[in-house]
């Protein structure tokens, strides 16, 4: 397989744009996004349906024409260079794109003429990625006839069948088990480890605190960016856990104060954000009618959730 060496000599990072925006019509799908991502990271855009994170990718990928801005990929100008850059990327989309009336083998044998792998290439390669993504023993079974997992990885083994030096992944645990979200996220730290780039969009907040940075998009535009524990370490708010009765009570009384940021029953707790500006939450959550001497409260630790619910929704603070 004879691949252009050309964009290896970009510097710094796989991927950079500046005020990169995409409209459809009156809707702002991407808005002025500032991004960077390093090379041999996970990096991974988190946030709800209809956040950007699809279009953003598409972006990137060189898929979608930009309104405004300017992004570089692997050296590559987007979208002048996009043809250049198809080689070096791989890209696995939200819902299984291989075809359903193939084996695992043909599904694998017809990405890797795309790609240009000669037969002994070819040969060997899907020989190692039938090993390393389990998929031997069901080489010869109809991809249609695959469980959730089993189809993750197939993509995932077509996705990077050509050996790219970067890996977009587009929300690709969404229907599967949460044993198999996590194999596959040992099988993308493999790739990392082994050089590849990886970007990866999820609104799965344990997915994204195994990213090396990320961004938080909401209506396309970027509320956060960082690593996970920056983020958490620079949460402008303290959190504290309540123990009381009537509990849905109280999480009414409490949404309704201007300090309060947010308050959610987990069990037989309700945890209440309170702006960093309340420099003793627990005296001022004492305070409160609502709540007794009786009741107990605890100051905790952040969370990524806790990050998420303050850059986005009604919820979203000002940093």
């Amino acid at each position: 397989m004879s691949i252009s060496k050309d964009t290896e000599n970009f510097d710094g990072f796989a991927i950079s744009a500046s005020k990169l925006t995409r409209n459809f019509g009156q809707l702002t799908a991407v808005s002025a996004l500032d991004l960077t991502v390093e090379k041999q990271t996970i990096y991974g855009f988190l946030g709800p349906n209809g956040s950007g994170k699809t279009t953003a990718i598409r972006l990137l990928t060189g898929l979608l024409k930009p309104t405004s801005g300017q992004v570089s990929v692997l050296g590559c100008n987007l979208p002048q260079e996009a043809n250049k850059l198809r080689l070096q990327i791989g890209y696995m989309t939200q819902k299984f794109s291989l075809y359903d009336d193939l084996t695992v083998t043909e599904n694998l044998q017809f990405i890797s003429r795309i790609y240009g792998l000669t037969a002994n290439e070819q040969k060997a390669r899907l020989s190692e990625l039938l090993s390393i993504y389990q998929l031997t023993r069901l080489s010869k079974q109809l991809a249609g006839s695959m469980s959730g997992g089993q189809k993750q990885r197939l993509a995932l083994a077509a996705a990077v069948l050509h050996k790219p030096k970067l890996l977009f992944l587009d929300e690709p645990t969404s229907a599967v088990d949460p044993q198999n979200r996590r194999e596959f996220w040992e099988q993308l730290f493999d790739l990392c480890d082994q050089g590849t780039t990886i970007l990866v969009s999820s609104h799965y907040m344990d997915e994204a605190e195994r990213c090396h940075k990320l961004a938080i998009l909401e209506d396309g535009i970027k509320k956060a960016d960082d690593s996970p524990q920056a983020l958490i370490t620079k949460l402008p708010a303290k959190i504290v856990e309540i123990q009381a009765n009537d509990l849905r009570h109280i999480k009414d009384n409490l949404t309704k104060l201007p300090q309060v940021i947010s308050a959610a029953q987990l069990g037989t707790h309700l945890r209440v954000l309170i702006n960093e500006t309340v420099a003793q939450p627990i005296d001022f959550l004492q305070q409160q009618p609502c709540l007794t001497n009786k009741d107990k409260f605890t100051l905790v630790r952040a969370s990524l959730e806790d990050v998420f619910v303050t850059c986005t929704g009604k919820e979203a603070i000002s940093r």
